[in-house]
This record gives C-alpha cells, structure tokens and sequence, in this order.
C-alpha cells in the first residue's frame, strides 16, 4: 500500500507547561498494539484528545509501506473528504496527491466535536523550575490520529508506527487591560478622575494562531457605566464591524461581551495584536479613595466543550475627597465659624469654572452628573463649620469665599487645593503626607476707639474765649487812641 508521506503535523498552541495524566480509551481499531503519542510543551491545564481516524493493518517503515482503514466511527465522514483521502474496493485508505493537510486537520477537528476521543489526557501545572513539559499517551493501537487540545487551535495529524512526538508550539491567548491618566494621557493600571468624567480603556489580546471561539468579557463596577466600544484594531488597523458582535450587558452577567466570528479569529496568526477599546464614566456610586473603582477583564476561547479562560486583568479608577474647616482664632481656641460661603472651581481653558455640586447630607457634598438636578455651586457653612466635597480628580482647585460670615473680613483671594497621587491634599516636600483637612481662618477687625458724646460744653467754651478777646482787643484799641 501507498506510504502517507505527505501527511504533515499542524499544530496546536501553547504558552507555559506541564506534566501528563491518565489516557481514557474509546473506540481504537486494529490488531497492531504497543502506540504512543508524546506531546512536547504542552500547556497547564489544557485537556488533550487523541482519535484514531485510521487503523494500521499493516506496515513496514523501512520500506514506507503502510496499509490503512478507516476506523469505522469515521468511516462515512472519511468517505465525504474526496478532495483528501480516497477508498479502493477493499476499504484500503490513501493520501489525494497534493491535498492540504492542514486543511484536512482542520475540518477534521470539527467534525471531532461529535465524536468521542480514544485518548485524553490532561495537563498539569509545570513542575517548578521548568517553562514546559510533556503529555503522552500510551498503549495506543496503532494508526493515524488527529490530536487536539481545548485550546482550540489546528490540530495535529501523525501515525503511531510505533510512536508519534507532535511538538506543541503555540501559546494560549494573553489580555492586558489598561486604562488613561487623562492628566498625562498615558495608559497604565489606575488613573484618577472626577465623578461625571469620561474613562478611557484600552485591552490588549495577544492572540494565537489556530485561535477558536474568542470571547472578550469585560465587569465594571458599580461606580463606572459603560458607555460603549469606540473602535478596535488589529496590529494597529481597524477592525471591521462585521468581525464582531458587542453584547451589553452580556447574558453571563458581564457589563459588555465582544464575540468575535470564527471567520476573524481564523485569520489570525501567533502574536496578533488585537486592541478594544472603551469607554465609561465615573458615576455617582464611585467608591471614594479606598480600593477605587475596579474594572476587569478576560478573554474565552478554545473548544466550546472545554471553554477555558485567561487570568483576569483590572485596573483601577480612583476620586479623591477634600474636608474644609472655616474658623477663626480666640487665643489658642480654633472656633468654628457658620454662614461663610465658598465655591469650588477648576481652571477650564484658562478660566476658573465653578464646580457644580449636590448636596449627599451632613456636609457631605459631591460632583454632580451631568445632567442632575438640584445642584448647588455654592456651599455655605453650619455651626461645625466643616464640610467635605468628593469625587475629585487628582488636579488643581480653587476654594473661593464669597461671602464672609456677619463681621469677618472675607478673604482677599481663593485658597489653593491639589490633589496629588494617592489622593493626598496639598502634600509638599517638607509634608509629603499632605493636610487632613484644609483650614480656612478668618480675621475680624476690633471696634474703633470712641470719645462719646461732647454735648454744648464747647459751645460755651467757645463763647467765653470769643467774649474775652473781644475785650482784650476792645481795651487795646482804647488805650492806643488815647496815647495819640
């Protein structure tokens, strides 16, 4: 019989290693005993199924001579793949000249779906120290087998005679999700942001030849709304919409799912590039400092029977709160002070813009949504005189009196408020911790000294003096004109 030279192995993909595990038999045909297949690097956790497409009744490898049939679970199947394999009379099997094994190992693999394995193995994790490992099946009867893995890339094809090694060479899909810094427009693993303000996100899949069933899942917490998908690339160019379906909020309980076609994710080959990008706003249920606002992300893919996942990747988006304090000194005594008005503002294009707010309570006040009713620009002091404004970005702010509580001097100028990283208020070198709260001290002037009334005692006095130099000038004059 012809030798299946031709037959060449189209393999699967892989990233770390592993060690094997137990095969579990199925259907193997034949009478030639004593087979093995050895999976070099194959990948932790990944399941590998081995199928005996065809028996060997017979062979001699020194000649190349191989006499195949059909294993009858795939006898009919076989039987329609005209373009790649032909039957004579006596069953006898044979490789069509020039036929595409890939293609075969690819068509094969779907129709694996509906049959079941003769041999599965599962990978464990690497042993420590070592990148890969190896997976083997023993004890096979001897014929040609389609490999697969739940990774779910192209499959390979060897003959046992007695023994087949299939290099696994590919990796499993990697996603990292990144997020602006709009103050930078750097992207990395957190940012800060006022409440009302429009996140941009940004998750890179490394993709893999083979690829199958690529699903992008992305969960946002409750303090970020997602506001849709603005555009993905692939190694830098754009990605037709008809390539995938964005599906929000997803049935598996995501924010948003990508699905991406089979007719995609064929095309793709190791080391694809494939970047989603988003975006959301920071809402009104932002978490204040404290563990922020995550937003994770992670890929599917592989064998729609075995679905596997990459690791989750997050990042975090972050609003920071101030506390101001408005008193005034008696002594060494701070006293707080009521009915002093401020208004908190944000250099926008060269020109300080209030901040509208809405009140939470308790002189609690937070950035308002756009769009939110019963806002408030102003906030006005109570007998504590405190209260706390959140959901700021980390940036530059300007706290203005407008109005100084009833005999107070108001103050000359706004104060200045930055918020720094980690949310830490107006830091400096000297304190790099920053203030706990922002004090706002005002001065009042003391009552002008008085004299109290004068009454008409002047009046007399004036008269008298009038009265006596009247006389005085009277008796001069007097005495001159005598004189002459």
């Amino acid at each position: 019989m012809k030798h299946m030279k031709k037959l060449a192995s189209v393999l699967l993909t892989l990233v770390m290693a592993l060690v094997l595990t137990v095969p579990a038999f199925a259907a193997q045909e034949g009478t030639l005993t004593g087979g093995s297949i050895t999976i070099n690097d194959a990948v932790p956790e990944q399941i590998y199924n081995a199928y005996q497409l065809l028996y060997l009744e017979s062979y001699n490898k020194d000649a190349g001579a191989y006499a195949y049939k059909a294993n009858s679970a795939w006898e009919n199947w076989l039987k329609t793949q005209t373009s790649y394999v032909s039957f004579d009379t006596q069953g006898y099997v044979t490789w069509v000249e020039g036929a595409d094994a890939a293609a075969f190992a690819e068509l094969a693999q779907a129709e694996a779906v509906k049959m079941t394995a003769d041999a599965t193995a599962t990978a464990s994790a690497a042993a420590e120290g070592s990148t890969y490992s190896t997976v083997k099946f023993k004890n096979l009867k001897l014929g040609y087998y389609l490999v697969d893995t739940t990774l779910g890339t192209l499959c390979s094809l060897d003959t046992t005679n007695p023994d087949a090694v299939v290099e696994e060479k590919n990796e499993a899909p990697t996603n990292v999700k990144t997020v602006e810094e709009d103050s930078t427009g750097n992207y990395g693993k957190k940012n800060d942001a006022d409440i009302g303000q429009t996140v941009n996100f940004k998750s890179t899949i490394t993709a893999q030849a083979g690829a199958e069933n690529y699903v992008f899942h992305d969960t946002m917490s409750a303090g970020l709304t997602y506001t849709g998908v603005t555009g993905i690339t692939l190694n830098s160019s754009a990605v037709d919409v008809s390539n995938y379906t964005v599906t929000a909020p997803a049935a598996d309980g995501d924010t948003f799912d990508v699905t991406f076609t089979q007719a995609f994710c064929d095309t793709l080959k190791a080391n694809d590039q494939i970047v989603i990008s988003y975006t959301a706003t920071l809402n009104e249920n932002a978490v204040i400092a404290g563990e922020g606002n995550p937003n994770t992300s992670k890929v599917s893919y592989g064998d729609s029977s075995n679905t596997k996942y990459t690791p989750d990747s997050q990042t975090k988006t972050y609003t920071w709160d101030v506390d101001v304090f408005k008193y005034t000194r008696e002594g060494e005594t701070e006293k707080a002070l009521a009915g002093a008005t401020f208004t908190l503002s944000k250099n926008t294009d060269d020109e300080l813009t209030p901040i509208a707010l809405v009140s939470e309570g308790n002189n609690v006040y937070r950035v308002a949504m756009t769009g939110e009713n019963s806002t408030v620009t102003e906030i006005t002091t109570d007998a504590t005189g405190k209260f706390t404004i959140q959901g700021l970005d980390a940036d530059t702010y300007y706290l203005d009196e407008t109005k100084a509580p009833d005999g107070y001097n108001i103050l000359a100028s706004p104060i200045t408020i930055v918020i720094g990283d980690n949310g830490v208020v107006n830091g400096t070198a000297e304190t790099p911790q920053g203030v706990d709260e922002v004090k706002v001290l005002n001065q009042t002037g003391s009552v002008l000294p008085s004299t109290g009334g004068i009454g008409t005692t002047i009046f007399y006095v004036l008269g008298t003096i009038l009265v006596l130099g009247a006389g005085v000038l009277l008796v001069t004059r007097k005495r001159m004109s005598a004189e002459k």
